[in-house]
């Protein structure tokens, strides 16, 4: 029956699991002509249909479905075909808390979220997020969570706006492009359970091989140089400054399961990518190479992107393989890009990854999904889809591509890890935190977008271990850096500007207290594999992360949702990361219900459900293990002080590179 009611909707979720009545007003769809309100009569929040007859002769069908505690809602009108936008707003609650939707700590430049004086976390209110996937912190999903006791997910690739109280006090905004909206709010006292559900509902996610929580070394570049860094001739077979950082690692002490090269490795200029080819002259023996990696239990890693270069570009664009609407930048970066909706397109390119498969490549780091993209204007892709529709769902459709011909190469013996993700990427990946500045504010986002991923349902997450732009390449922050990367589930060190800690560009070169960190908190990652892989496989499972906000174990404590710094890896271990230069103490807030020992002081045992002040010093990561855990983390004290001593003696490159040299003249004969 079609009824005309001159009032707006109001939802009221008034399960007795919430915290309070939710209203849901507002409703308007857009045309060209403008916008239009949607009046609707008072809807209870259960299985219905309603339709509303509009004044320009369209007729507006809202479906309500429930799903246990949860409800599907559908909007939608016809005809629809010149509808451009829906939107609602959702009644807030004063000091209502938000967090979701990016990994990022601010919408805007990336920049913004590693300013100086940066006061906002992890909570949203007053913030407007644009839901369009940006370079290059990148990892989003239209997902978020209220402490108000619901969720809201958008099921849509099209871009939104999110607006958390900051246009009015007493409202959400929601707006969303595309001819209808669909959507689904979850509901639970528990934050946890809407953090699961949404995870398996967008998931589940991928379960990587328990291999890559091991820690990882990478170069942004690699050089093939006549020496290593203290002027030690080079007459291994590999690339020079591979062998150096296997070398030096294995003599210090270092454990490394995961080498990642990044480009460029092949040939062509100036991107080093040409036909999915390996440079010899920068990479000699690269099979070989990655033989001896594995030798020495290390996976190898390429960087890979979307695009076509050398002889298969220009196949490509003669085949009309490329995306409609990109124009070639000035530079010739991230250009042609592939039309992954052509299944002859992804083919062709996914025939090129194969070459690096067969030649033993165990994983990918996936680049540039969301940079250099057409999003606007009249064109469409293959499946007849509207560039600006395909924007948001080319990072999952690119991580599905290369998925699927890893899978048929590898089994389950493979991850890839791209930079850019949205609803649809949890599946296939792991993933990192894109170009993060290498300040103490870098350090501060990355401690953020850690567990905004993990509320977001990307459970597997790591971060650049010194950052990526402004490398300042400071003692202390990298020292910082190196210990929250050891409570990540991926601890991947570098760039760190193409040197190591034994060659850096400022005083001390040779930096005797970062080489003992890396070796200490490497070891730490090396020995929580077992835990580690364990909560991933619990994060495939039933969606609850590895990384756990503390508001997700105990939302009851309101310092539980201001002491945003500190998490739960796993179910028994508590960080507490430092990220301010000069700090010395911090305040961490342990979780009611458990008593917790104290990494660094193992008689120290304090109850849960209060606030302490702990000391931390530089090389001190705040670590807290649960009473009664079975988790083991060794003596940190005993091997921070072996690691000192190690690091300050110099491993002997000459015999260290002879000892190669032999063993590839024996492989020879």
């Amino acid at each position: 029956m079609k009824i005309r009611v001159p009032i707006c909707v109001l939802l009221l979720l008034t399960l007795a699991r919430v915290s309070h009545a939710q209203q849901i007003d507002g409703w308007f769809y857009e045309t060209a002509k403008g916008r239009q309100r949607v009046p609707l009569a008072r809807i209870n929040l259960e299985p219905q249909i309603k339709k509303i007859e509009m004044p320009d002769n369209r007729v507006v069908t809202l479906t309500v479905q429930r799903r246990g505690q949860n409800f599907d809602f559908s909007v939608k009108a016809q005809p629809d075909s010149d509808i451009v936008k829906w939107g609602f707003a959702v009644a807030s609650k004063k000091n209502e808390y938000y967090t979701g939707l990016m990994e990022r700590v601010v919408d805007g430049h990336q920049r913004a979220s590693w300013a100086p004086g940066l006061q906002t976390a992890m909570d949203l209110r007053g913030q407007k997020v644009e839901m369009i996937v940006k370079p290059t912190t990148s990892v989003y999903a239209p997902f978020y969570l209220s402490s108000a006791g619901y969720a809201l997910f958008i099921k849509s690739n099209w871009p939104g706006l999110f607006d958390f109280a900051a246009t009015d006090p007493d409202r959400v905004l929601i707006e969303f492009e595309g001819p209808s909206l669909d959507m689904k709010v979850y509901t639970s006292k528990h934050p946890a359970d809407l953090v699961r559900a949404h995870a398996l509902d967008a998931g589940p996610p991928f379960l990587p091989p328990k291999w890559m929580f091991k820690p990882w070394r990478w170069r942004d570049e690699h050089t093939h140089r006549a020496t290593y860094f203290d002027g030690t001739p080079v007459t291994g077979p590999f690339n020079s400054e591979i062998m150096e950082d296997v070398l030096l690692m294995k003599a210090f002490g270092i454990p490394n399961g995961i080498y990642w090269i990044d480009r460029p490795w092949g040939p062509g200029k100036p991107w080093g990518y040409d036909d999915f080819e390996i440079d010899e002259k920068r990479l000699p023996n690269f099979a070989e190479m990655v033989r001896w990696l594995d030798g020495q239990q290390s996976k190898t890693v390429l960087w890979i992107a979307p695009f076509f270069q050398g002889e298969m570009m220009k196949v490509a664009l003669e085949k009309g393989y490329t995306l409609p609407g990109q124009v070639r930048p000035a530079n010739g970066n991230n250009y042609p890009m592939v039309d992954l909706t052509n299944p002859a397109a992804k083919a062709y390119w996914q025939d090129g990854i194969a070459k690096l498969l067969k030649l033993g490549v165990a994983g990918f780091k996936l680049d540039r999904a969301e940079e250099d993209i057409p999003e606007s204007g009249p064109y469409k892709v293959f499946d007849g889809r509207t560039i600006r529709e395909n924007r948001n769902a080319y990072p999952a459709m690119y991580v599905k591509a290369v998925y699927e011909v890893a899978k048929k190469h590898r089994g389950d013996d493979f991850f890839l890890m791209p930079r850019a993700a949205y609803t649809g990427s949890s599946p296939y990946s792991v993933f990192w935190g894109g170009d993060i500045g290498g300040t103490q504010g870098g350090l501060r986002a990355s401690i953020i977008a850690l567990q905004r991923s993990a509320v977001m349902g990307y459970p597997n997450w790591g971060s650049d271990i010194c950052g990526y732009n402004e490398q300042l390449m400071e003692t202390e922050v990298c020292g910082r850096w190196l210990a929250f990367g050891a409570l990540n589930p991926i601890m991947e060190v570098g760039p760190t500007r193409n040197v190591a800690f034994w060659n850096l560009p400022r005083e001390p070169r040779y930096d005797t207290q970062l080489i003992a960190l890396w070796r200490l908190y490497a070891r730490l990652h090396e020995r929580l594999i077992d835990y580690s892989y364990a909560h991933a496989q619990e994060a495939t499972k039933t969606g609850m992360p590895i990384v756990r906000p503390l508001f997700l174990v105990d939302p009851a404590a309101p310092a539980a949702w201001s002491n945003w710094w500190t998490y739960l890896y796993g179910r028994d271990l508590l960080v507490s990361p430092v990220w301010e230069n000069g700090k010395r103490t911090q305040e961490v807030y342990l979780p009611a219900g458990s008593r917790w020992r104290d990494a660094w002081r193992p008689g120290k045992v304090y109850r849960g459900g209060r606030t302490i002040t702990v000391p931390a010093e530089p090389h001190q990561l705040p670590l807290f293990i649960r009473v009664g855990a079975t988790v083991q983390i060794g003596d940190l004290n005993k091997e921070w002080k072996e690691s000192l001593e190690i690091a300050g003696r110099k491993p002997d490159l000459k015999a260290l590179d002879a000892e190669l040299k032999t063993w590839w003249d024996a492989r020879k004969r």
